[in-house]
């Protein structure tokens, strides 16, 4: 019992976690400069967006105890290896900005260049996987690096002097709203192959079946929650410095709330935060992209570890020796935020085939819920999408 605990907490920080990198960290200070306390709106549905996504998504896989490939491949045949060549390519052309933000937080905690410190991060994250039990390694390391982020921008948020009363009234009544907002939230926390993160750790973990379900669940939510908390947290941070008059630094907004509150020592905070940040969406990312090849050949899942290894390796030399392809990284973003309709759609297709959950009865609440999250995300993606090739041929 005490495994199947450590086995849930772990799954449900590696997903918050693999959310929070240094985009996360970028948009969320961004749109509070746009928004102001309206943001709190937006943070308010994409909660309840995400939620909506990932609880189909973890019960399914868990009740199924195959990983979402296969289920995608038994609902459309061909569709589960489609799935994962989306993930890989997503999952590899953000990992070359999170091992940029690890470097950019070495830069700034040690002052070695953002490419030392890209080097060094990514012999960091290889270190876990050369562990012989990497999986507990890569949960405790998560929790780890999830309470020193969270503490820390904590101590910011209540030196900013954020105007809560404020902060609170406009989630409720928004005086301005953002659409883009909301899909860059939601497709940050839930998109790509964030929200398999811990659904394929509980699955590789053991924890799966009928039986677990409750428990499942309760790790999916929890997993938003814990990322909804720095999401929350730092809002206040950088509304509180927004609300003074201070424009944020465009080159690096969100380390704004933390130098103004606290001069060289918030810069030092803020360095480290990024880097854990940073650190942890790669150990996610490079985890859950291999994981949706490992079923593809008995060599991928007998040699998972030498496989995630090489996927930092690769990240890592791209982002050292290449630097960030700005086009790629867009675009593979843009394609990023198609991943989330396409594959929870397949998901829902799949509770109602008996071939692959049995007798299981999925609520119907969370398949209204679900197919909400896949239409409004597959409209707004879709817009997005049109609009980066309308620019990219005209």
């Amino acid at each position: 019992m005490s495994n199947n605990r450590n086995a849930l907490l772990g799954a449900a920080f590696l997903m918050a976690t693999s959310a929070i990198g240094p985009g996360f960290l970028t948009q969320t200070a961004t749109f509070t400069q746009t928004l102001a306390a309206s943001f709190g709106f937006v943070i308010l549905l994409s909660i309840l967006l995400d939620i909506g996504a990932q609880l189909n998504i973890w019960r399914i896989i868990a009740v199924s105890e195959k990983k979402a490939q296969d289920i995608a491949n038994a609902v459309l045949p061909g569709a589960g290896y489609f799935l994962a060549a989306l993930i890989v390519m997503g999952g590899l052309a953000f990992n070359i900005g999170n091992v940029g933000g690890a470097g950019l937080g070495l830069n700034i905690l040690t002052g070695v260049s953002a490419e030392t410190g890209a080097l060094i991060s990514g012999a960091i994250a290889v270190g876990i996987f050369l562990f012989k039990e990497a999986g507990k390694a890569m949960d405790r390391f998560a929790q780890l690096m999830g309470f020193v982020m969270i503490a820390l921008t904590i101590y910011v948020a209540v030196q900013s002097n954020p105007p809560i009363a404020d902060a609170v009234t406009h989630t409720f009544l928004p005086e301005k709203l953002d659409v883009i907002a909301i899909v860059t939230l939601v497709g940050g926390t839930v998109g790509g192959y964030i929200t398999f993160a811990g659904a394929h750790r509980l699955l590789d973990a053991g924890v799966k079946g009928k039986e677990s379900l409750n428990e499942v669940s309760k790790s999916s939510v929890s997993a938003i929650l814990i990322a909804s908390v720095m999401r929350v947290v730092l809002f206040l941070a950088v509304l509180g410095v927004v609300s003074q008059g201070i424009t944020l630094d465009p080159k690096n907004p969100a380390a704004t709330p933390f130098s103004h509150v606290a001069g060289n020592v918030g810069l030092i905070i803020f360095g480290i935060v990024i880097w854990a940040a940073s650190i942890t969406s790669v150990i996610g990312a490079a985890y859950t992209s291999v994981s949706f090849i490992t079923t593809f050949s008995p060599k991928i899942e007998k040699h998972k570890n030498l496989w995630i290894i090489a996927f930092i390796v690769i990240s890592t030399f791209v982002l050292a020796f290449i630097g960030r392809p700005a086009q790629v990284l867009v675009f593979v973003g843009t394609l990023n935020g198609l991943i989330l309709p396409i594959s929870l759609g397949l998901i829902l297709l799949a509770a109602y085939k008996t071939n692959i959950v049995g007798d299981y009865k999925h609520p119907v609440w969370m398949t209204v819920s679900g197919a909400i999250v896949v239409v409004g995300m597959a409209i707004l993606s879709g817009m997005t999408l049109s609009k980066y090739l309308a620019n990219l041929f005209s």
